[in-house]
């Protein structure tokens, strides 16, 4: 059976003084270890926080800028079609003046030509009816 004397009370103590022993040298060390990291981990971590959230605020920025700078492309883009519009009138109105004034010119040009032709034709007219009478009647006219 179990006796309790000196030897026990040794043991204890001894036990005891190598639980102090090994906190001092051993766990102590470690726990200040593991503090350590846990706020290297900890600080990383609001570092990590902060940057995705500055990130998610940078992206969202240029976002509403390109959002922004394609409203301000098409705005601009519908001025240069209204730009191009007007241009594009005026150039067809001074065309088309300028296309009448040469048919108008042409016009011109043919009617002297046409009247030049007739009165040409009206003198040959005379003289071969002249001729074409002088056949019939076998005889000449005066």
């Amino acid at each position: 059976m179990l006796e309790i004397n000196f030897t026990i009370l040794l043991q204890i103590l001894t036990f005891l003084l190598l639980v102090f022993f090994l906190n001092i040298i051993l766990f102590r060390p470690i726990r200040k270890v593991l503090a350590q990291r846990k706020e290297e981990t900890d600080s990383l971590q609001t570092m990590i926080d902060e940057l995705q959230n500055r990130s998610e605020e940078n992206e969202k920025g240029i976002e509403q800028n390109m959002a922004q700078a394609r409203k301000e492309g098409y705005v601009e883009k519908e001025n240069f079609k209204g730009q191009g519009l007007e241009e594009e009138k005026g150039i067809l109105q001074v065309a088309s003046t300028t296309v009448e004034e040469k048919i108008a010119s042409a016009r011109k040009e043919m009617e002297k030509k046409i009247a030049k032709a007739r009165t040409g034709l009206e003198d040959e007219m005379t003289g071969f009816s002249n001729e074409l009478a002088e056949k019939i009647l076998g005889r000449a006219i005066q």
